[in-house]
């Protein structure tokens, strides 16, 4: 029982994790270098993410810039940038990328909002399809009494519960900070 217990919790750990990632590229308005955190540059033949081939650095608060380690891809992390769909605009002086990150409408504000919640609500359903595998396997497991099935089903649904309020608070912790202006 214990074993199932703790598959459980680790998936739904997961599944937190990967909402946690999903908000932080989520852009707010202000410059924030996780903003191009799901961005790949074509580098040797193979997608590499760009924080791995060049620093980036919040300057002013509204801008980033992309330096990276090899001069040579320049060209390709500034088409990168501008095909990974961000509304950024990247500029290429030579030397660096400069992005400036503009102030975001009230409309933009609320589809990011949206995107949040859609976010929360793919990740709750994840730990709900977590619950059901685990009722199932402790339902199946025939060295378990009747009691102790019980007992680990409401144990599972604790953990669904305390997962989908983390979740919540996470979605509403992001969408506060998209909307303040």
């Amino acid at each position: 029982m214990k074993q199932i217990l703790d598959n459980v919790e680790s998936k739904m750990k997961k599944a937190a994790d990967n909402l946690e990632a999903n908000l932080r590229t989520i852009r707010t308005g202000r410059a924030n270098a996780n903003m191009l955190e799901r961005v790949s540059v074509e580098y040797y033949g193979s997608p590499t993410p760009i924080n791995q081939i060049s620093s980036i650095q919040v300057v002013e608060g509204r801008q980033l810039v992309v330096k990276p380690y090899d001069r040579s891809i320049l060209k390709d992390v500034d088409h990168a940038i501008s095909a990974a769909n961000l509304g950024l605009v990247p500029q290429n002086d030579g030397d660096v990328i400069r992005i400036n990150v503009p102030a975001l409408t009230e409309d933009r504000r609320k589809e990011l909002a949206k995107e949040a919640h859609k976010y929360g609500e793919e990740c709750k359903v994840v730990v709900r399809n977590v619950r059901r595998e685990g009722n199932d396997l402790v339902k199946k497991d025939k060295e378990l009494t009747e009691d102790m099935k019980k007992d680990a089903q409401e144990k599972i649904q604790k953990m669904t519960d305390t997962y989908v309020k983390k979740i919540d608070a996470m979605v509403k912790e992001k969408s506060e900070e998209i909307m303040s202006v």
